[in-house]
C-alpha cells in the first residue's frame, strides 16, 4: 500500500493551493482517507478526513470554510483544496488511510501514511 503526496510549494498569503494524494496497492472503496500536518516544533494535526465513497467529512476548526477535501475513486486519488491561505498553515502536509472510520482517527492514528509535501505561505 502507497500513498504519494504532490501539489505543495510557495504560496503567498490568501492564495490558494490544491493537495492531491494518489494510492496504490489497495481498493479505496473501504478506506477512510484524510490529511494531516505538522508544522515545525508542533504537535500532528489531523485536518481533514473523508469516509470511504466520500459520505462524510470533517475538519478541523483551524481550517473549517477554507479547506475542502475530496475524493476520486477512480482516480485512486483523494484532494485537498486550500483557500484563503494564512502563514499558520505553513507545514509538512501528510495524506493517511485506514479501514476504520473517521471517527476514530482522533484517538487511532491511520496506519497508513505518505511521505508528505510541504506548503510553505509566505510573502
Amino acid at each position: 500500500l502507497q500513498l504519494v503526496e504532490s501539489g505543495g510549494g510557495l504560496v503567498q498569503p490568501g492564495g490558494s493551493l490544491r493537495l492531491s494524494c494518489v494510492a496504490s496497492g489497495f481498493t479505496l472503496d473501504y478506506y477512510s482517507m484524510g490529511w494531516f500536518r505538522q508544522a515545525p516544533g508542533k504537535e500532528r494535526e489531523e485536518i481533514s478526513c473523508i469516509s470511504n465513497r466520500g459520505g462524510n467529512t470533517n475538519y478541523a476548526d483551524s481550517v473549517k470554510g477554507r479547506f475542502t477535501i475530496s475524493r476520486d475513486d477512480a482516480k485512486r486519488t483523494v484532494y485537498l483544496q486550500m483557500n484563503s491561505l494564512k502563514p499558520e498553515d505553513t507545514a509538512v502536509y501528510y495524506c493517511a488511510t485506514d479501514t476504520y472510520p473517521c471517527s476514530t482517527w482522533s484517538t487511532r492514528d491511520p496506519d497508513y501514511w505518505g511521505q508528505g509535501t510541504q506548503v510553505t505561505v509566505s510573502s
